[in-house]
């Protein structure tokens, strides 16, 4: 009898849902939609909401955390204390720790000169935003207090202007946001990073937001560019003006603008000085890409470039080499570093506990709406007030009737808690009346007193009717927003600090830099490495590094100032110079292509030629037989696009790519053994990139090109591969001659 076999258990793809991990619990198996769902997006709904998002009255969390407890500290008058201790303070509010608090108090002070209306006036080293080496001074050296314009973010906070939330422990309060006067979210820069959003606002004049806010609640339909002339930087610079352009980001809250920095020449010194920049850039990216473009021969007309910001401040300075020219200097250095820089605005706030991008003019709407509720509930609250303070003294009013009778009922009323009824009773008052009138201490129970308190109800009662008034009438509502906005630019108000100037930005041709043209030696490998090397560099060098697998396809003696064509599998060519590429070694891989010239994802470059007069042809040999001749000048642009599409027919399979810069004859090898030698010349010129060329081989079904070459004229009786018509099939190689042909590996 056979040995009976053991069933086999089958294993089960079904992952354990159960698992039990010590320290962790019990784990489960989830879908990761749910994960993302459940986890992610709680985390990115916190950081939107929470911590990157401005809101309506200008400020985040984090700002708003910090100002409100330097005002609870009474910050507002007086000098200025440690900024440690107020770090301190703060973390009860925002307990993420004192150097996030301490970096957002340096960023909203004066001293660090990012806004143009600091709200915390600061004593000590607080760095500067235009530079990145000049850091701030720990928070034990410094000392902070707010700035008098602070006092607009609290204006009437105390008058249940707006809502109040408890902190992260409930062991206080804290307002949701701030009764802000005026529109802080279009004056002072914001800028951050959420989960899948951005925001990025620029600063504006406090004065021309005031105006225009004014203009805006006067008629909504206006243009808010007439009286927002354009944005504002601390650090001043010039605007330059594309009245499309801000007009665009005016509408929609997504553009940008170009901003360039200050300078001048000192013909005495022979240098240049540079007093302000961009605000997108610092002093030291600066000089740094200066000295690389020196480095590089790009620029030739500089002796030595300084930081030689002080107290006084930004300065950049340049010493000029003898007989160069500032102007032409200043103007490649504008091109070719960000002294010259956009600035990309998108306007993204939260409205409501949502972000939404909007246009400046639906931003100043949104403002309005919050400043009319802000200033409803203030008059609602003083009106409650009034209203109670007029309740109290036209009880006391009567008791002018009758002190006598008052002091009487106090005085005969045996138990102190029949006092209050027995007011009540004794003169018709209820009982916050009779109470009222019985904390009055008994030196102010004379005829003087009391008149002089009764003598406020009727400016009471006058006050209690104008704020019902105000109440009941939108415009007299929207006229104190008004006289508001009044008081704060005529009090706070500041001339522009950055120049608008005339969008005239020179063309490419009129700043063209001037590049040495010496002589190189251009590599290109078959994996889209690529290698500048000079002759000396070359004499010295020795086998040249490769990636393992990878091999030269192309050698090319050129020099510096030539232009470079990249060709990819994408049927895009990308243009480039020579020049932006820095010398190489052999013992180096050299540049990736598809990198450095920022291809899309998946394409790869398989040509390379080199030009600086775009004469001769590009050659373009398809697999079916086919070939495509296209002017070399057809790539040419006049303007600097970087990157062409359609440099070639896709409808068919590519086999070489060949740069010919006279006519000259190819051989052609098809799979089947045939041969063909064809001239170029043969083959007529067509402009269109995308061309799909003529036939020239033929081909069978199954066949295709195998290889194409320069021919040499290496072919015994090559008259036999040559016609006159075309396309050919071309001739096989007789039996017996094996000449080998020396073929062009592309």
């Amino acid at each position: 009898m056979a040995p009976r076999k053991k069933k086999e258990v089958k294993a089960s793809n079904k992952p354990n849902i159960n698992a039990y991990i010590s320290g962790a619990g019990l784990t489960a198996c989830q879908p990761i939609t749910e994960t993302i769902e459940t986890n992610f997006m709680t985390y990115a709904m916190s950081v939107i909401v929470s911590r990157a998002i401005p809101e309506i009255d200008g400020f985040k969390p984090s700002h708003r955390k910090l100002l409100y407890t330097m005002y609870n500290m009474g910050l507002l008058n007086g000098g200025t204390i440690k900024s440690a201790n107020i770090v301190g303070r703060t973390m009860q509010l925002n307990p993420h720790g004192d150097a996030a608090i301490y970096e957002t108090m340096v960023r909203l002070s004066e001293g660090y000169q990012a806004l143009l209306h600091p709200f915390v006036a600061s004593k000590g080293s607080f760095g500067k935003a235009y530079s990145r080496d000049m850091a701030y001074a720990a928070s034990r050296y410094t000392e902070a207090k707010l700035a008098p314009i602070a006092a607009e973010l609290f204006a009437d906070i105390d008058k249940e202007t707006v809502d109040f939330v408890d902190n992260y422990d409930a062991t206080m309060k804290e307002p949701t946001l701030f009764p802000v006067t005026f529109p802080t979210v279009l004056v002072n820069a914001n800028t951050g990073i959420a989960a899948g959003m951005a925001s990025s606002i620029c600063p504006f004049n406090l004065r021309e937001v005031c105006e225009t806010t004014i203009a805006y609640i006067k008629d909504e339909d206006i243009n808010v560019a007439d009286t927002l002339l354009a944005p504002d930087f601390p650090i001043g610079g010039q605007i330059l003006y594309n009245r499309a352009d801000i007009e665009k980001i005016y509408e929609t809250g997504r553009g940008s603008f170009k901003v360039r920095g200050v300078y001048s020449y000192d013909k005495s010194e022979n240098g240049v000085e540079i007093t302000e920049i961009p605000p997108t850039t610092t002093v030291e990216a600066i000089i740094e890409k200066v000295i690389d473009l020196v480095k590089l021969k790009k620029i030739t007309e500089i002796n030595d470039i300084r930081d030689e910001t002080d107290l006084n401040g930004l300065k950049i300075a340049i010493d000029l080499k003898r007989g160069a020219d500032p102007e032409k200097l200043m103007k490649k250095i504008l091109k070719m570093t960000t002294l010259e820089d956009s600035f990309s605005c998108n306007f993204n706030i939260l409205i409501a506990g949502s972000p939404r991008v909007m246009g400046v003019k639906e931003i100043i709407g949104e403002w309005v709406a919050f400043r009319e509720e802000c200033v409803k509930r203030r008059i609602y609250f003083s009106l409650s007030k009034a209203r109670e303070k007029l309740h109290r003294l036209q009880g006391l009013e009567k008791i002018l009737l009758d002190i006598d009778k008052a002091i009487k009922i106090v005085r005969e009323t045996e138990q102190e808690s029949q006092v209050i009824p027995n007011l009540m009773i004794g003169f018709g008052i209820d009982e916050i009346q009779a109470e009222y009138v019985a904390e009055i201490k008994l030196r102010h129970l004379n005829r003087e007193y009391i008149l002089k308190r009764t003598a406020e109800i009727e400016e009471l009662l006058k006050d209690i009717e104008d704020m019902e008034s105000v109440l009941k009438s939108r415009t007299k509502l929207l006229k104190i927003i008004i006289k508001e906005l009044e008081e704060v630019a005529k009090k706070y108000g500041a001339d522009r600090k950055t120049e608008i100037v005339a969008d005239t930005t020179a063309t490419d041709t009129d700043i063209e830099v001037e590049v040495d043209d010496s002589p190189v030696t251009l590599f290109f490998t078959k994996e889209g490495y690529f290698k500048k090397i000079t002759p000396q560099s070359l004499r010295m060098s020795g086998e040249q590094k490769l990636k393992e697998g990878d091999k030269i396809t192309q050698q090319i003696e050129s020099n510096n100032a030539a232009d470079l064509l990249f060709f990819s599998d994408k049927c895009q060519v990308y243009k480039t110079k020579t020049a932006e590429f820095d010398d190489s070694k052999a013992s180096i891989l050299g540049e990736f292509i598809p990198s450095k010239l920022e291809f899309e994802q998946g394409e790869n470059a398989v040509y390379m030629t080199e030009t600086k007069d775009y004469k001769g042809f590009m050659i373009f040999v398809f697999q079916n037989g086919r070939i495509s001749k296209v002017p070399l000048s057809s790539y040419e642009t006049k303007t600097n696009r970087k990157k062409l599409i359609k440099a070639y027919c896709e409808k068919y399979p590519l086999h070489t790519i060949l740069h010919i810069k006279e006519e000259t004859e190819l051989l052609l090898k098809s799979t089947n053994g045939r041969m063909l030698i064809v001239n170029t010349a043969s083959i007529p010129a067509k402009t269109t990139k995308d061309n799909g060329g003529i036939g020239v081989m033929t081909q069978k079904k199954g066949q295709q090109i195998l290889e194409v070459s320069l021919y040499d004229g290496s072919l015994n009786g090559d008259h036999r591969y040559r016609t006159r018509n075309l396309p050919a099939a071309g001739s096989k190689k007789p039996a017996g001659e094996d000449a080998e042909q020396v073929t062009l590996d592309i």
